[in-house]
C-alpha cells in the first residue's frame, strides 16, 4: 500500500479511516494503488471491492495543504445541474480523506491520444454538460472570480516563468507593456456576464463514462467570465486543435448557450474575442503555474508543455493590435517567431 505523504502517521490514518467503511463497501484494503495525482497536493488511489467486481476512488488531500470542502460544495452543484461528478460515499474534512465512486479508467485526453476522430462526439457531450452547469448559475452561488484573483494569477508569469524559469526580469519598457496587457485582459474578463466557471474544464478532467462526461477536478470553481470554460476546453494544456475545429466547437457551444439563455454575446465575433482574451489570461497564468511546479514543488513534467502556451499567447497577440505589444516580452524570452491569425 502506498504511503500518501511519506509519513507512517499519514499511512496509519488512511488505513484506520478506510477500515471503518470496509464492510459497508466490501473494500479490499490490499488492492489500494495509485490512480493519479494533480498539480496540487492531492493524490488519488483506486481500491477494489472484494472479488474485484467494482472499484472506488480515494482522494488524499493533506490538511493544511488542501481543503476538501470546496470539492464537496461544487460536487453538489454538479449533481444539481444533472452532471456526472464522482459520488461522495464518505468524507472526513479534518483528515482530508474522501471515498468516491469510480467514473472509469479513461479520460477524454487518453482517448484523444489514441483516436482524434472521437473529438466531435466527445466535445458535443462536454459542451452540453457545460451549458447545464452554467444554467444553474446565480449570484453568490460561489465566490467571485474577482479582479484581485485575476491579477494575482497573472502575476505568476513574471514571478515564476520570467524570473525563475528564464532567469531574468522585465525591464522598464516591458513592465509598462505587461501592466497595459494585464489591464486589458482583466477589464475584459470583469466585463463579461458571470456564470459558474469550472476553471479546468479540459480533456484531462473529463471522463469517458455513462453518462458522458464524468466531471473531475472542479474544486476551484468560481463565479466568473462566461467565456472561460470554453476557452480552457479548446485551448488545452496537453493537446492542441487546429483553428477550424476550435472555431466549430466554439460556435456549437455558443449556439447551445444562446438557446439555453446563457448570457453569451449575440454576436459570435465578440464572443470569440472574449474567448481569446480570457484564454490569454489563462495561458499566461499557466506558464507561471507550470514553472512554479518545477521550481517550487519539484514537479518537472508540466514544464514540457509550456511551448504550447507560448504558441497560444503568440497566436492571440498577433491577432489583436491591443495585445500585440506583449510579443516584445515573449520574443525576448523565447526568440522571435512569425505568426498570423484571423480577425472577426
Amino acid at each position: 500500500m502506498p504511503n500518501t505523504t511519506g509519513t507512517d502517521t499519514r499511512l496509519a490514518e488512511l488505513k484506520d479511516w478506510l477500515s471503518a467503511y470496509a464492510d459497508q463497501y466490501e473494500l479490499d484494503l490490499s488492492t489500494i494503488r495509485s490512480a493519479s495525482s494533480d498539480a496540487g497536493f492531492r493524490h488519488y488511489f483506486r481500491i477494489d471491492a472484494a472479488g474485484g467486481t467494482r472499484s472506488y476512488i480515494l482522494m488524499d488531500a493533506p490538511p493544511g495543504k488542501e481543503d476538501i470542502r470546496p470539492f464537496i460544495r461544487v460536487d453538489a452543484l454538479c449533481v444539481r445541474a444533472g452532471l456526472n461528478p464522482p459520488k461522495i460515499l464518505a468524507a472526513d474534512e479534518k483528515l482530508g480523506f474522501m471515498l468516491l465512486s469510480d467514473l472509469g479508467r479513461y479520460t477524454y485526453l487518453d482517448k484523444f491520444n489514441e483516436d482524434r476522430s472521437l473529438a466531435p462526439k466527445y466535445f458535443d457531450a462536454a459542451t452540453t454538460a457545460l451549458v447545464s452547469l452554467q444554467s444553474i448559475s446565480e449570484p453568490g452561488i460561489l465566490p467571485d472570480y474577482s479582479e484581485e484573483k485575476i491579477r494575482s494569477e497573472l502575476s505568476l508569469f513574471p514571478e515564476w516563468y520570467v524570473k525563475h524559469h528564464r532567469g531574468t526580469a522585465l525591464d522598464a519598457k516591458e513592465e509598462k507593456i505587461w501592466n497595459q496587457v494585464c489591464d486589458l485582459l482583466t477589464a475584459s474578463m470583469l466585463a463579461e456576464p458571470k456564470v459558474i466557471v469550472h476553471r479546468d474544464f479540459m480533456p484531462r478532467n473529463l471522463m469517458v463514462s455513462d453518462p458522458m462526461p464524468g466531471i473531475l477536478d472542479f474544486q476551484d470553481a468560481l463565479l466568473g467570465p462566461v467565456s472561460y470554460d470554453i476557452a480552457s476546453l479548446m485551448r488545452d494544456a496537453f493537446i492542441s486543435w487546429d483553428e477550424s475545429f476550435t472555431l466549430d466547437i466554439s460556435i456549437r457551444y455558443w449556439e447551445k448557450a444562446r438557446k439555453a439563455g446563457i448570457p453569451v454575446p449575440a454576436d459570435f465575433g465578440e464572443f470569440w474575442r472574449q474567448i481569446e482574451w480570457t484564454g490569454m489570461q489563462r495561458h499566461l497564468k499557466i506558464l507561471g503555474i507550470f514553472a512554479r511546479l518545477q521550481y517550487r514543488d519539484n514537479k518537472p513534467k508540466y514544464l514540457a508543455d509550456t511551448p504550447r502556451f507560448i504558441a497560444y499567447v503568440r497566436h492571440v497577440a498577433y491577432r489583436y493590435e491591443q495585445l500585440k505589444p506583449i510579443l516584445v516580452i515573449i520574443d525576448r524570452l523565447e526568440g522571435p517567431s512569425k505568426s498570423e491569425g484571423w480577425t472577426y
